[in-house]
Order: structure tokens, then C-alpha cells, then sequence
């Protein structure tokens, strides 16, 4: 009922709260604030509908979204779950090299819950404990080594349990500029981003950083100080120290190190792109706010690194600052891969008036960066396949072809197949057309020379050898669009 003002005469409850409750219903009726780090809204509906709850992972997230101070004290049991340790082992290579206790994937598979059983037990206790990492080497592109760690199958299996986990609380610290190693995204949204950036900003220098040696310095007394900031969880935190301090084992000897974490296994990315989050991220966001007057871009993948400025006085500043800042944390910027050059639409115009040639180049995540110029003489950043990287590839094909000589051709032709297809879908970027024709012909070559030289009287005619070509080899194409309209489409 209605009285003559218009208001209804039903009484109100005490106690009762409203139908569309946007606080918790418990801190509304008490008249009081949100407890610190509760959501906003309701986890779940109150009532069953195809809705469901988030899981203990999304409820991490959105915690850690919400309140950017807040520490989480209980992570561990999230870890040690046989439901996440059973995805963490489905998401392994099955065919990875196994490390210094010689288990396989498959073998530890034959058991699979008897092994998490157990594996569970041991982290509920503490009685985990990490095996020294074996150290591998592989070739790079320059002809150097470099040094890589393989863990032990359940160290790896852990690992990946635990960044699982974290992921879901720094996914929401770590910044928009950070492409390595993080859940949807990838080198090609990098590189994207860098190439709209050089386009779209007032960008005159670019300054090409290199961290040296940035995963066997990296300190382990700082790394932990950085983790606390988030994890309040002793016992995740002793768990990550048990991988940083299992030392390494090479040619039968086990090294402790101090610094470094290496290469290999699934927690290294998380760690140092946590590390890189508070030495340089948070950093290079207030200086780019407080200390810059012009435009400033940054792209960073891991420890590759690119940054650029419209002013050459303020990249000079930042260079300076930012060397003062890395040995703070106990890290160094090669002083010869590390360079500051003109780069952008004026450079080329700026450098032929001064007399000085060509805008120089630089090299990021594979391609090779050059100024250059549309037909209609717009600038445009071309992006090639580095040439040392490309001379590599081929001389790896040369070598396989070499071992498979005497394989069927068709099983030749599908391994070409699948390697010239992995080649094509990375570097088949728009203005790298050419270099793509190129590695296919060579390719073509390659199997054409290594088929002749199967016996004294196989020659194959060019006749034969196009068919084969035109059958295994896919044709050199654009895979990428261009990353202006690439970004139009995910943003």
C-alpha cells in the first residue's frame, strides 16, 4: 500500500538487505567499509544458474588485481594439489632430455598417480628437494655457446605448478611493455608494438640496451627481497630457493652458485621478468613520467630491450641513470652491444645533410630494423630476418640433409616441410618477402645437391626436382599482416 506521499506503508525489515546487493551482504548490514582486499561484487551467484564460481586460481587474480599492497600468506596448497600437479606434467615436452636422475617424461608417466601421490606428499611435508641442474650447451647464432640447465623431470614438474600459480598474481603487477614469456603474448606482439611505436611516436634515437649475461648474474639475495613484496608464503618462498641454490652439474662435477638462474627450466622466465618488473619496469614508468619531455617507447622481451626517445640529451640522461641503476642490483649494460644512434623519420634526411651515410640498423627478436621508405616516400620501418641468424638456419638444413641423405624422400620432404614452414610462419613479416625466397631456394639447392650425391649415376633432373619442390616446400609468403592493423583487431 501507498500512502498520500507517494511511499509505501509496508515496514521495514531489520536486518534485511536489499535484492541487487553490491557489497557483501555481512559488511553492508554492519554499516561498514569493504574489508581491505574483498571484492567488490559477489564470487558467485547466490542462486544455481550456468554461471559458475571462479576458480582458486581467478579469485588469486582478482585479488591481486584489486589490491596492488596485499600479500598472500597460503599459496603452497595450491601448488601441491594433484589437480594442478597433473596439468603441470601435461604441459611438459614428452620428449625433452631428461636431466641428472635420467627420468623421462613417458616413464614417469606409466605411473603418473602413484608419482603425484607421492611428489604431493613430499611438498606437503618440506621434504622436497631440488636436484642440480646439468649443464648443456647449444650453439648461437654468432658461433658462441650458450649455456643452458636441464632440471630434473620433477623439479620441472614442480616449476611449472608454481608459475601456474604465480602467474596469477603477477600477470596483474607486470606492465604492458613486457612481452617475454608471459601467457598470450608472444615475439610477434613485441615486435608489433615496437614497429607502431617507431611509427606512431615522435621517436628521433633509439637506444639498444643488453643486459650481459643477465641470467648468471642475477642475484638471488635481491630476487628474494623482490618475491616478498607478494608472497608472504615462507614455504613457496624456500621452494623457489631450493631450485636457485641446487647448483649445477657438468662433466660430473656439482657447482653452488650465488647468482644466476639457469636457462632451462619453467620457473627461470618468471623469475627474471619478476626481477627485470622492479629493477627496470617500475623504474623506466617514473622516469618516462617524471623525468621526460618528449616521447619515450619501450619494448622489452625477457632482457632484449629497446627503448626509444624523441630528444637525444634525455636518452644520454636515461643511458647514464639507468647504468647507475643496474649496478645497484648487481647487473651490468655491455658497453659494446649497448648503443644510442638516430633512427626514425628524420634520421635519414639529418644523417645525408651532416654528410654521415645511412641510418644505422639494429637488431631485435630476429629481424633486422632499417629506415626506410614507402613508394610514395613515407617512412617506413623494414624489418628483414638477420643475416647471421638465416646463414645458421641454412647450415643446420645442410647438416640434416647431410644425416637423411639415404632416408625416403618422402620423409625428407616432411622434415623440410615442417622446418621451412616454422621458417615462413616467423619471419614471414610484410617487406620480408625477399629473404623468405631466398632461404626456400637455398633450401631447394640443398636437397637438390644432397639427392645427386646419393650414388655415382643418381643425378636428378630439375624436372623431377621442381615436382618435389612444389610438393614439400610451402611457397614464400606473408604470414603477419602489418602490425597497425594486427593491433586494431586485439585491442
Amino acid at each position: 500500500m501507498m500512502n498520500e506521499h507517494g511511499k509505501s506503508d509496508r515496514p521495514i525489515v531489520p536486518g534485511k538487505s536489499p535484492n541487487k546487493a553490491k557489497a557483501p551482504v555481512a559488511e553492508e548490514m554492519e554499516g561498514r567499509g569493504l574489508a581491505k582486499g574483498n571484492l567488490s561484487q559477489q564470487n558467485a551467484p547466490r542462486t544455481q544458474s550456468r554461471i559458475s564460481a571462479p576458480s582458486e586460481l581467478a579469485q588469486i587474480r582478482q585479488t591481486a588485481k584489486s589490491n596492488k599492497d596485499v600479500k598472500f600468506t597460503a599459496l603452497m596448497h595450491h601448488i601441491y594439489r594433484i589437480d594442478t600437479l597433473r596439468f603441470a606434467y601435461s604441459q611438459l615436452k614428452r620428449h625433452a632430455a631428461a636431466g641428472v636422475d635420467g627420468e623421462t617424461w613417458r616413464h614417469y608417466g606409466e605411473a603418473l598417480e602413484d608419482n603425484l601421490q607421492s611428489l604431493s606428499h613430499r611438498l606437503k611435508r618440506g621434504a622436497y628437494r631440488a636436484k642440480p641442474v646439468r649443464r648443456v650447451y647449444i650453439p648461437k647464432a654468432d658461433g658462441r655457446q650458450r649455456p643452458l640447465g636441464v632440471p630434473a623431470l620433477e623439479d620441472k614438474l614442480v616449476q611449472r605448478a608454481t608459475v601456474e600459480v604465480l602467474n596469477a598474481i603477477y600477470e596483474t603487477d607486470f606492465l604492458g611493455f613486457s612481452y617475454g614469456f608471459r601467457p598470450k603474448r608472444n615475439q610477434h606482439k613485441a615486435l608489433d608494438a615496437l614497429f607502431c611505436g617507431l611509427h606512431e611516436r615522435r621517436v628521433n634515437w633509439v637506444l639498444d640496451l643488453d643486459v650481459r649475461s643477465f641470467f648468471d648474474r642475477l642475484s638471488h639475495e635481491w630476487l628474494v627481497r623482490f618475491l616478498q613484496h607478494r608472497i608472504a608464503d615462507r614455504r613457496v618462498v624456500r621452494l623457489i630457493q631450493k631450485w636457485l641454490n641446487a647448483g649445477v652439474l657438468e662433466k660430473g662435477k656439482r657447482t653452488f652458485v650465488e647468482a644466476g638462474s639457469p636457462q632451462g627450466g619453467s620457473a627461470s622466465p618468471l623469475l627474471a621478468n619478476i626481477y627485470l618488473h622492479y629493477v627496470f619496469d617500475l623504474w623506466v614508468q617514473a622516469w618516462r613520467k617524471k623525468c621526460a619531455h618528449g616521447d619515450v617507447i619501450v619494448v622489452r622481451y625477457a632482457d632484449d630491450i629497446v627503448v626509444g626517445f624523441e630528444y637525444k640529451d634525455e636518452a644520454e640522461r636515461f643511458w647514464k641513470e639507468l647504468t647507475e641503476r643496474m649496478q645497484k642490483f648487481q647487473l651490468e649494460l655491455h658497453p659494446e652491444k649497448t648503443r644510442l644512434f638516430e633512427f626514425g623519420r628524420h634520421a635519414a634526411k639529418n644523417r645525408k645533410s651532416a654528410g654521415l651515410g645511412r641510418p644505422e640498423t639494429f637488431d631485435f627478436l630476429g629481424f633486422t630494423h632499417i629506415c626506410g621508405k614507402t613508394k610514395k616516400g613515407r617512412f617506413l620501418v623494414l624489418r628483414q630476418t638477420i643475416r647471421k641468424r638465416m646463414q645458421a638456419k641454412l647450415q643446420e638444413v645442410k647438416i640434416g640433409l647431410w644425416r637423411r641423405m639415404h632416408d625416403p624422400v618422402p620423409e625428407v620432404g616432411k622434415w623440410l616441410k615442417s622446418v621451412v614452414g616454422g621458417h615462413l610462419r616467423y619471419f614471414g613479416v610484410p617487406g620480408n618477402r625477399h629473404a623468405l625466397a631466398h632461404f626456400r631456394y637455398t633450401v631447394s639447392n640443398l636437397w637438390h645437391r644432397a639427392l645427386c650425391r646419393r650414388s655415382q649415376h643418381g643425378r636428378v633432373k630439375w624436372e623431377r626436382m621442381k615436382r618435389l619442390i612444389r610438393s614439400w616446400l610451402p611457397p614464400a609468403r606473408i604470414c603477419h599482416p602489418y602490425p597497425s592493423r594486427r593491433l586494431r583487431v586485439t585491442t
